[in-house]
């Protein structure tokens, strides 16, 4: 019987089978809950960091508007105006049915001037989506219209659009941007950085409210700068013109000016035709956003005889009085003829640049080393970029090789055999003009000009400068300009093609004033004439004429004809006489 009890004693109650049940289930709960502790906090910290960042915390950016691009005297050329985009949020859209509006989307489609069925597809297509565009950047009266429809899902973003105010006048050198401001021609690709600056950002939490509760960090913005051009858009309206009427009048495929100081190298005007608007460039020709005057390359033909001449010059085989004989009026060289329409005779420098002598200028080229000839169409910077940085200049084409025929050498003098630019043109001739100091050509406003380098003795070079004169007084009657002494060349060549030269012309004109202080140098080019007249003279110089004229006067630089000259003199010591006798009278009626 005793036995029997301590049996029954030994074995366990079920309280106590309870007790350990639920001891083991807490047990196995903390042990959990630790496994899952460390598992977080050690193992995959992030993921959960993460979520809790997508709750609380936020980031506000400040954007910034892009700088805009002026000209020399603060006129705008390219800014930013405030606009507004259009766009969606699908998962709204349907999931507040808002398909259902077709009125109000019929609406939207009208005023985005879209198909609706085109519209809504954007939508149903990705139904899961956040974030689609409608329309990028449209008007603020098209925005107004499309906020009043208040359709669920359909939002409005404030952005900036670029507006070109000049228009195609100055489109090849400001270019234009795309749809998200990233500069894409011209000097809004070239100093994209600079216009675009950098935006600045803010993190902070926000509270269950949607209240600050703590700045985590804070970026601060780069404002964009504003890019100042050399450029007077005073001058590049008149260029354009002229040069659109030119290449109109006489059917030519397209025309290039340029205009710059001679003394600084800043870019004046840089215009070319056909252009195109930067504010609408729908169904526009991609060679219309060609800059013709930096990237496409002619033989300047009978613009190079002053290079010529100057060279024969340094070498010391001319001198600017040299009497050169070209009789019978031809040659042969290496089986090749060179000739003068008629035999000229004797002729000086100056009269081999007025009546453009070949023969002239052959003898003159062949009087010097062939090194020293090639040297100095080096020097004077063909065959290099003349520093604008602008994307898509060319070099040209000017051959390094060891062996010239003479008849290369001859054909180089007065032309043929190497191809330049517009403003490679341009800058040889300031270089000629201003005493022989070649410069880089500028295209944004410095502080200071670069000194240059003296490629050109002084006196040679004016010299030669000296003799342009003559040859528009007594050439180029089209060049001249009322009121100033201007001098330069023409230039007549035929358009190179595969094989040879084909029956297109090519008109220049290149020219300085006013010629007793050099200030303003101006080129022109008329690409392939169509009609019966195409000589540089006839179709390049009376644009040369009537842009010089508008240049020097929008500059306010003083006539210096002779005529003109002596009569300004004549009014200045008549005034200087009034105003001595006002200070007599004066002085009587204080006494």
């Amino acid at each position: 019987m005793n036995k029997k009890a301590s049996n029954r004693s030994s074995q366990p109650t079920a309280s106590a089978w309870r007790y350990y049940v639920v001891l083991g289930i807490v047990v196995l709960i903390y042990t959990g809950l630790m496994a899952r502790s460390a598992y977080i906090q050690i193992i995959e910290p992030d993921m959960l960091q993460k979520q809790g960042d997508m709750r609380s915390m936020r980031v506000a950016a400040n954007t910034v508007q892009r700088g805009s691009i002026v000209d020399r005297n603060g006129d705008e050329l390219a800014i930013s105006v405030p606009v507004e985009t259009v766009w969606a949020d699908p998962k709204i859209i349907m999931k507040n049915n808002a398909l259902a509006m077709t009125e109000h989307w019929q609406a939207l489609a009208d005023v985005l001037g879209k198909d609706i069925n085109k519209l809504t597809t954007r939508v149903v297509r990705n139904p899961n989506k956040r974030f689609v565009y409608l329309e990028r950047k449209i008007s603020p009266a098209m925005a107004n219209y499309i906020r009043e429809l208040k359709i669920p899902g359909v939002h409005l973003r404030k952005e900036s659009k670029r507006f070109y105010p000049t228009g195609e006048i100055s489109a090849h050198i400001v270019g234009f941007t795309d749809v998200d401001d990233k500069g894409m021609e011209g000097v809004e690709r070239v100093y994209d950085q600079l216009l675009t600056g950098k935006g600045g950002n803010k993190r902070y939490r926000k509270d269950a409210k949607g209240r600050r509760i703590e700045i985590l960090s804070e970026q601060k913005a780069q404002v964009a700068q504003d890019v100042t051009l050399t450029i007077d858009q005073r001058i590049q309206a008149i260029a354009y013109k002229e040069l659109k009427g030119a290449v109109q009048a006489f059917k030519a495929t397209s025309g290039s000016v340029v205009v710059a100081d001679i003394h600084t190298g800043e870019i004046l005007a840089m215009t070319n035709s056909p252009s195109y608007n930067p504010n609408n460039r729908r169904n526009t020709a991609i060679h219309r956003f060609r800059n013709r005057a930096i990237t496409d390359i002619y033989e300047p033909g009978s613009t190079m005889k002053p290079l010529t001449a100057l060279t024969a010059l340094e070498f010391g085989s001319a001198k600017a009085n040299t009497i050169v004989d070209t009789n019978p009026g031809w040659m042969r060289l290496g089986g090749r003829r060179v000739n003068d329409p008629i035999n000229r005779g004797k002729l000086s420098i100056e009269d081999i640049l007025v009546t453009s002598s070949n023969m002239g200028t052959t003898k003159l080229a062949l009087s010097v080393p062939k090194t020293f000839l090639i040297d100095k169409f080096f020097d004077a910077g063909f065959a290099e970029t003349t520093g604008t940085d602008l994307i898509g200049e060319s070099s040209g084409m000017m051959h390094d090789r060891q062996r010239w025929s003479k008849f290369e050498l001859a054909t180089l003098s007065w032309g043929y055999g190497l191809a330049i630019t517009p403003m490679q043109l341009a800058r040889f001739y300031a270089t000629l003009s201003n005493g022989g100091i070649k410069r880089e050509l500028s295209i944004i406003k410095r502080a200071k000009p670069e000194e240059g380098e003296r490629v050109f003795s002084k006196k040679n070079a004016q010299a030669i400068t000296a003799m342009l004169e003559t040859v528009v007084d007594d050439h180029v009657e089209k060049a001249k300009v009322d009121g100033y002494r201007v001098g330069g060349k023409t230039g007549t060549t035929f358009k190179a093609v595969a094989g040879g030269y084909g029956n297109d012309y090519i008109g220049l004109f290149a020219g300085v004033a006013p010629i007793s202080d050099p200030k303003v140098v101006v080129v022109v080019v008329i690409n392939d004439p169509g009609g019966d007249l195409y000589h540089g003279g006839e179709v390049a110089a009376p644009v040369f004429s009537r842009v010089m004229k508008g240049a020097l006067r929008t500059l306010n630089i003083a006539p210096d004809a002779k005529g003109v000259q002596a009569k300004n003199n004549q009014i200045k010591t008549n005034v200087k006489k009034v105003n001595a006798k006002k200070a007599k009278v004066v002085g009587a009626e204080h006494v």
